[in-house]
């Protein structure tokens, strides 16, 4: 039986005040709150929420059959949480259906898994936490920020635990192959790769108003007929893209939310189900591996880093950020580390690219640069207060070390106190 796997992804980054070099030592506060509120109530009332409802109409019609998973940034979640709790509530409300998964990612939506392994898996884990906490269930399905993976990459995810993570349809590592398989690691077959199909996803994420588009009027029962006629041995079609596609990349009165209404009832005419990632990867076996030596994304035709690292704007950004990674966990100064996550975000550094820039408000690269340093000027005068730079990167780490084993050592002793007094009152009671 043929399986659709939709998927869809939230983030929104804290927007940057615009952040003058005079301000550097003066100023501590970084965020353009009124912008970043009036983009996110847009998005929840002409998007998340209509979607949220139409989604729960389509659980509901097709019997619980129609099943989709969110993959929400923990910058997203923060701000909906903030202004717009009544998104959060919708997908409490989703998630008792049994029809939703959460997938988990680096918290701050940052590029961490390409830069830092240890700030990686420490933002996944928070991420997962954060999950857990407000929708009950932790999530075992790992989606990197911008679906960014390489085998390296992946080996860190499996040693984390992880069997399923999502990935890109790149033509340089597919060659042949279908995106309409489950795959494995290169050398570790117990991770399985799930393949956006880039082609479908992209027809209803970016071409379906677009009256140039050959296949333009979409409508469901062709969509479907598309998946339908595929080869019989092609079972799983991963549908991903941004939750923003339903109700502003593509407005209500494209027909969008009918759209999506429809799918349900035409899949099920063709005898195709709905599946969730983690679903598809226990019930699939790997039909084969994927080698993938360099990093590949979601973004642009080359589907790189180049979105994000591609010159040297970007790449002294990314280089000053990182290297007080070690510094920068050493602390206890909550505003600090809360900074840090959000300075983390992958936008910033997007918003510096010569052909990638979507979504800045800025009116050049170099403005969101500039912009983008002396905040982080300032960030770093806070963090080298507390960690002078006289002391070396492996001084600080072998401390580091030493104190990560004291708290492991720590709450093992109380665990292990709360035993002992859980057996004296049981003790006493008899």
């Amino acid at each position: 039986m043929k399986n659709i796997c939709f998927y869809f992804q939230i983030h929104q980054p804290l927007r940057l005040k615009k952040y003058r070099f005079f301000q550097i030592g003066q100023d501590h506060y970084y965020y353009d709150d009124f912008h970043t509120e009036e983009k996110i109530r847009v998005l929840a009332e002409q998007s998340y929420l209509p979607a949220n409802r139409i989604i729960a109409d389509m659980i509901r019609s097709s019997n619980g059959k129609f099943k989709c998973a969110f993959s929400i940034s923990g910058v997203a979640l923060e701000q909906l949480e903030q202004y717009a709790p009544d998104v959060i509530d919708s997908f409490r409300e989703l998630m008792k259906t049994g029809s939703i998964e959460f997938l988990t990612e680096p918290y701050g939506h940052s590029l961490a898994s390409v830069f830092d392994a240890d700030e990686f898996e420490m933002q996944v884990n928070m991420h997962a936490d954060k999950i857990e906490n407000l929708f009950g269930k932790r999530p075992t399905t790992l989606r990197n920020t911008e679906l960014i993976y390489s085998d390296e990459i992946g080996e860190t995810i499996a040693k984390m635990g992880f069997k399923t993570v999502l990935i890109e349809e790149a033509k340089h590592v597919m060659g042949w192959k279908s995106p309409n398989f489950v795959y494995s690691h290169a050398y570790l077959n117990k991770l399985k790769l799930l393949v956006r199909n880039n082609k479908l996803s992209e027809d209803i994420f970016m071409r379906f108003s677009s009256p140039s588009w050959e296949d333009y009027p979409l409508t469901a029962e062709k969509f479907i007929g598309w998946i339908a006629s595929a080869p019989s041995e092609e079972k799983i079609f991963n549908i991903w893209m941004g939750y923003e596609s339903l109700g502003v990349v593509q407005r209500p009165e494209s027909g969008i939310f009918d759209f999506m209404k429809a799918i349900p009832y035409h899949a099920m005419e063709h005898q195709i189900g709905f599946a969730l990632p983690g679903e598809i990867a226990k019930k699939n076996e790997a039909t084969g591996s994927l080698l993938v030596t360099f990093p590949t994304s979601w973004w642009g035709h080359e589907k790189d880093l180049s979105p994000w690292n591609g010159n040297d704007l970007q790449y002294e950004a990314l280089e000053k950020l990182y290297n007080i990674s070690v510094r920068v966990r050493m602390c206890n100064d909550k505003p600090l580390l809360r900074d840090w996550l959000m300075l983390q975000t992958s936008d910033h550094f997007r918003y510096m690219s010569h052909k990638e820039a979507y979504g800045s408000h800025y009116e050049s690269p170099y403005e969101a640069f500039v912009n983008y340093m002396n905040v982080l000027a300032d960030f770093l005068d806070r963090v080298h207060a507390q960690y002078p730079s006289s002391i070396e990167n492996e001084e600080l780490n072998e401390l580091l070390k030493t104190i990560t084993h004291q708290e492991k050592e720590i709450a093992t002793l109380e665990g292990e106190v709360k035993k002992l007094k859980a057996r004296k009152i049981k003790t006493s009671d008899k």
